[in-house]
């Protein structure tokens, strides 16, 4: 992938710093698993700023509340997970 390795160390340090993971000399790096409802809580933010980007678009081609919560009932039922 060509990229630095100062650069991975840095983002292994972010991670760390923000106990999205946890490093074991000699052993490896993991998934904090003490963590879990900051995962989630980092997900949840993702896809709200998914949304406030798709509440624009839709405002800005006049769809209204309803229909767009009518197009996400059927896209998600539509995904079947």
């Amino acid at each position: 992938m060509k990229v630095s390795v100062l650069t991975i160390r840095r983002v292994y340090d972010e991670l760390e710093e923000e106990r999205f993971i946890t490093s074991q000399v000699g052993i490896g790096t993991f998934v904090s698993t003490g963590n879990l409802e900051l995962i989630r809580d980092s997900k949840r933010h993702l896809v709200e700023q998914v949304m406030l980007e798709l509440i624009q678009t839709a405002k800005t081609l006049r769809i209204t509340k309803e229909e767009l919560n009518e197009m996400m009932n059927i896209l998600y039922e539509e995904d079947g997970q």
